[in-house]
């Protein structure tokens, strides 16, 4: 093998080690149904950015602080708003998820 071919593994090895510490749960494990599918759709679709806050705020909670970082209240329809219509860099996801998914994410917030 060349060094370059090991240079290439090496990376890959790396980038593959940091991709599985982004899926370390950071909430409890008595999750509720509903909660259980909110952290399935956040998992797959908003932990890319939030789950450490690397290129969106972490949102490990959230639902604890007072305000979000746009300066609005945290309350749910603020949240689904921000969800639904994205705001600065976040893309909207309101034709991404129906309202029961978008409850069902919210559930979860709640919970982390």
């Amino acid at each position: 093998m060349t060094k370059v071919m090991m240079r290439i593994a090496l990376v890959l090895l790396c980038a593959a080690a940091v991709g599985c510490k982004s899926k370390k749960t950071e909430t409890p494990l008595n999750l509720t149904p509903q909660q259980l599918a909110g952290q399935q759709i956040f998992n797959q679709t908003c932990a890319v950015c939030h789950r450490n806050g690397d290129h969106a705020p972490n949102l490990v909670g959230l639902y604890k602080r007072k305000y979000m970082t746009n300066g609005m209240p945290v309350n749910d329809d603020r949240v689904r708003d921000t969800i639904s219509m994205g705001r600065a860099m976040m893309p909207a996801f309101g034709n991404v998820l129906d309202p029961q998914q978008m409850d069902d994410v919210i559930a979860y917030l709640h919970a982390m």
